[in-house]
């Protein structure tokens, strides 16, 4: 009897993850308004997921638009297409076969160059935050939804005084799996490089460097475990079956005004109110507690392969906008320095679209000059699909950039 019960556990538990055998990732180019009205035609009628960017609603002419289709609404898909003469890419022929190859085989313990999941995660920071207690410490900050602590980790010299900081999160979409690969990759960089890399030894010796490794802890975990496309957080909202909110989307900046939807089943649902997500809340209530001395704040998204300042929620430049553009084209020429790889810096709103609701316009708000978004590779031959193997260079780059601006930072507190 235990024989057949487990087996009907095991079977229960492979029943709930989902597949996407068949399906395809498609690059739409619309040169006209008869294919913007197409493509939110599409949205409208059947399940389309939206990779780039991240809803209907921002779709415009001369954008690039990618988009998930599931199986059974191919044919439609793609007859609706060729009867509107749009020119069409298929850049994942199969999103399962894609899934796999990221996702499978992996390491047993935790590797910074292979995905980890929520598990390893947790069990890094335990190990990593006692590993130099000179040098890092860790104290939660709340937990989530689903009651997964939210663990902050500090890295920077002991000081008797405060210092001035920066603050970084990674994984806000659950799906972005590159991003908390790389604040786990700068954590293990700076603790390794302390005392030999003299930028990094300024930095911590001056400064603090706070690093959320996961933000979206609920979401990620879901993301390793049941749906690898999925999104959001995790949580409910009354009056519907449909779980989750987008969480950047969900701050006090513009809430929910452009870019942003309030159908609990839209990717980008910002929430039934700012700040309903106790994940957005716990780090807005950190970031609020210490803006007199965080003077950067720096957000890890992919992908698109670019770098972001406020403001996203409107078209209106920021109050320091020469100085922040100048700031994320050195980033972007010191991350291009490495590899060669090119990044598009400009505020949100102009350079990709409208969208409310951010973390980098609520930081940049509350006071926090320096706040920036990266996205990370790559520019949609794999999406949110990043090869392991492609882990170390991009962490690799990624680290340029990151230093550039912390360094210009150092020299310029206020």
């Amino acid at each position: 009897m235990k024989v057949f019960l487990l087996f009907g556990l095991v079977a229960l538990a492979l029943a709930e993850v989902t597949r996407f055998a068949g399906e395809k990732v498609l690059r739409l180019k619309p040169v006209m308004d008869e294919h913007v009205v197409l493509i939110r035609e599409l949205a409208a009628s059947i399940e389309v997921d939206f990779w780039s960017p991240d809803s209907a609603e921002m779709v415009t002419i001369d954008i690039d638009v990618d988009i998930h289709v599931p199986a059974a609404y191919l044919d439609l898909v793609s007859t609706m297409l060729q009867q509107s003469d749009m020119e069409t890419e298929v850049l994942i022929e199969d999103l399962q076969v894609s899934i796999d190859a990221q996702t499978g085989p992996t390491p047993r313990t935790h590797s910074y160059t292979n995905y980890n999941s929520w598990d390893k995660v947790q069990s890094w920071i335990a190990a990593i935050s006692t590993s130099n207690s000179a040098l890092i410490s860790k104290q939660s900050i709340g937990s989530t939804y689903e009651g997964r602590p939210m663990t902050l980790l500090k890295l920077g010299k002991k000081s008797s005084v405060t210092k001035p900081a920066i603050f970084m999160d990674c994984g806000i979409h659950a799906r972005e799996w590159i991003s908390p690969a790389f604040c786990q990759w700068f954590v293990k960089e700076a603790l390794s490089t302390y005392g030999s890399d003299s930028q990094m030894t300024s930095l911590l010796d001056q400064m603090d460097v706070y690093v959320l490794p996961v933000f979206n802890i609920d979401g990620y975990d879901y993301t390793h475990k049941s749906n690898r496309m999925w999104r959001k957080t995790r949580s409910r909202t009354s009056g519907t079956s449909c779980l989750g909110t987008d969480p950047n989307r969900n701050w006090n900046a513009g809430w929910c005004t452009t870019g942003a939807s309030r159908n609990p089943c839209s990717e980008t649902f910002c929430g039934s109110k700012v700040e309903s997500e106790v994940e957005v809340r716990n780090v807005a209530d950190f970031l609020r507690r210490n803006k007199a001395d965080i003077k950067a704040y720096l957000t890890i998204h992919s992908y698109s392969q670019l770098v972001l300042f406020p403001y996203s929620y409107t078209y209106d430049l920021a109050a320091d906008h020469s100085e922040l553009l100048k700031v994320a084209e050195g980033a972007s020429s010191a991350l291009r320095g490495l590899y060669g790889t090119r990044y598009t810096s400009g505020p949100g709103a102009a350079t990709i679209y409208p969208a409310a609701g951010g973390s980098d316009d609520y930081a940049y708000d509350i006071g926090v000059k320096y706040s920036f978004t990266f996205e990370l590779r790559d520019t949609g031959r794999y999406g949110f699909l990043l090869p392991a193997s492609q882990i170390k260079p991009t962490c690799m780059e990624t680290m340029l950039a990151i230093k550039y601006i912390a360094a210009h930072v150092q020299e310029n507190l206020y």
